[in-house]
């Protein structure tokens, strides 16, 4: 079996939620005071977490298994996770999107669970802007966080950046020099939609094209081809041998060659991003279903996949779980 939509297009790229809880309340995610978080019952347990992983794996072709969040590394017991996930047949590529911020205790562990690479959200190096996006004082964890990944072997260390009109777009080609000099390969991300308080406007959003116009000011950036199913439009700077990647997830969507599919803390497969519907495993999985019907739900949940995100349709209404509970 194969997760295969009615377009053609196969997932074999599996984005994991752990949680819904973050310690960091970024503008563009939620709130000051947070967000409700879901009851403990309600997310899986690791043994649930696994079973799934190890479906999608060993029965549905997955190939790379990425953990997001929430914050992921919030979830107690998160080397375990990886460490049987690593040891499925086929041995799946692992990786997590973070905060950061406790990377320095947990990237040594992590590395020798088998995690293969991390990347990390890093909208600044300023002090004081990274207190106005974050709300938080915790640059510093952040940057050690970085080094201690980098120093367990998962390279390349990846840096995402989202850019906010007025707060730190001008700050780009610094973060960008930054990043060149610690060796971190940056992506900048197109602000999205998935705001838990819904304030996200395209005449606000920074878009790709200025992104690039604002890099090609302080370097010269040579596109590179052959991106494939990768969000990533990837640019050569100053000749090499290090790049820096431009993801325009709502100027230039990459729907026509999206290989992933996104399973939440508490069990809902969501086959896009953007999506308004989710399929329920938990209630299958605590129900006592095997494996093989686990399976075939699954496949099941990706017939209904959409061509293309939506949102530059103007019927397109923002998902009603915030991305904090959904997982990037």
């Amino acid at each position: 079996m194969q997760l295969l939509d009615t377009h053609g297009r196969i997932a074999t790229d599996l984005r994991v939620s752990l949680t819904d809880r973050c310690n960091l309340r970024c503008q563009y995610c939620m709130p000051p005071e947070g967000l409700d978080w879901m009851p403990t019952e309600e997310v899986l347990a690791d043994d649930e977490l696994i079973r799934l992983i190890r479906i999608g794996v060993e029965l549905l072709g997955v190939r790379d298994v990425r953990f997001t969040g929430g914050e992921p590394l919030l979830r107690r017991g998160l080397p375990g996770i990886v460490a049987a996930t690593k040891a499925l047949e086929g041995t799946p590529r692992t990786a997590i999107t973070s905060n950061g911020l406790g990377l320095k205790h947990t990237a040594r562990a992590l590395a020798e669970a088998g995690l293969d690479r991390v990347n990390v959200s890093l909208d600044t190096t300023d002090p004081e802007t990274f207190r106005t996006i974050t709300r938080r004082d915790r640059l510093d964890d952040v940057l050690d966080g970085l080094a201690a990944a980098k120093a367990a072997g998962m390279t390349p260390v990846k840096v995402n950046a989202v850019l906010l009109r007025g707060i730190n777009d001008l700050e780009a080609p610094d973060l960008l020099r930054w990043c060149l000099k610690h060796e971190y390969e940056l992506r900048f991300i197109e602000q999205m939609p998935l705001d838990a308080q819904h304030g996200w406007s395209r005449e606000a959003m920074v878009t790709a094209d200025e992104t690039l116009a604002l890099l090609s000011e302080h370097v010269d950036l040579e596109p590179q081809g052959g991106r494939g199913s990768a969000p990533a439009e990837r640019f050569l700077v100053d000749g090499g041998p290090q790049t820096v990647g431009i993801i325009g997830s709502v100027t230039r969507p990459f729907c026509g060659d999206c290989n992933r599919v996104r399973l939440t803390a508490d069990g809902q497969v969501r086959n896009c991003l953007f999506a308004r519907e989710e399929s329920d495993l938990r209630a299958a999985l605590r129900g006592g279903a095997s494996d093989e019907d686990i399976a075939h739900r699954w496949v099941a949940a990706m017939a209904t996949k959409l061509p293309g995100h939506g949102i530059n349709d103007p019927s397109f209404l923002q998902p009603t779980r915030p991305m904090s509970s959904i997982g990037g």
